[in-house]
């Protein structure tokens, strides 16, 4: 299988404290992997290097074979990781669809935004319910499934989620 994502001796600090050190890992083409550790293990500070969020301060990011290291979040995104942060961190006072809109306005993902679109609605039926609604007014449920599928609105070869199934009905979640 060809590996989709290395992560090689990251480092990621905050201030002078560690939140990673010499963490590495291998993602295949077409693989699951599951992080998994107690809270402040760095789980979502290995995320967040991996998007481009924080910067390390040592090791390597390789994605699709390009060292991504250090990368701005929009070019990360555009080259094809999708993020689905933890806080959801939708626009409140824009609709659904305005929200998914947003998703998609990526370079690598604008040709095919409306049949992008169409396919989060057939994921989701209740966001289709809901396309002309407030983000800000959705359940938790409602908005976790919004952020997902805003996420794949950019069309990402990779998806990386933190705390995926944070208020989803556990329907929704299988």
């Amino acid at each position: 299988m060809t590996t989709l994502l290395e992560v090689k001796d990251l480092d990621l600090f905050y201030g002078d404290a560690p939140a990673l050190t010499a963490v590495s890992l291998e993602i295949l083409k077409n693989e699951i992997v599951a992080i998994v550790g107690s809270n402040g293990a760095g789980k979502s500070s290995l995320l967040r290097a991996i998007a481009g969020i924080e910067r390390p301060r040592g090791g390597r990011i390789v994605f699709a074979g390009r060292d991504i290291t250090g990368l701005d979040s929009h070019e990360i995104c555009n080259l094809g990781i999708g993020h689905v942060a933890e806080a959801r961190q939708l626009f409140p006072s824009l609709t659904t669809t305005e929200n998914l809109a947003m998703g998609g306005m990526l370079p690598r993902a604008q040709k095919k935004m409306k049949q992008t679109m169409e396919s989060v609605f057939a994921l989701f039926p209740r966001l289709g319910e809901r396309k002309k609604q407030l983000a800000g007014t959705l359940s938790g449920g409602g908005q976790q499934m919004l952020a997902i599928g805003r996420c794949l609105m950019g069309r990402p070869e990779l998806m990386v989620f933190d705390e995926p199934s944070l208020g989803l009905a556990p329907n929704v979640v299988r």
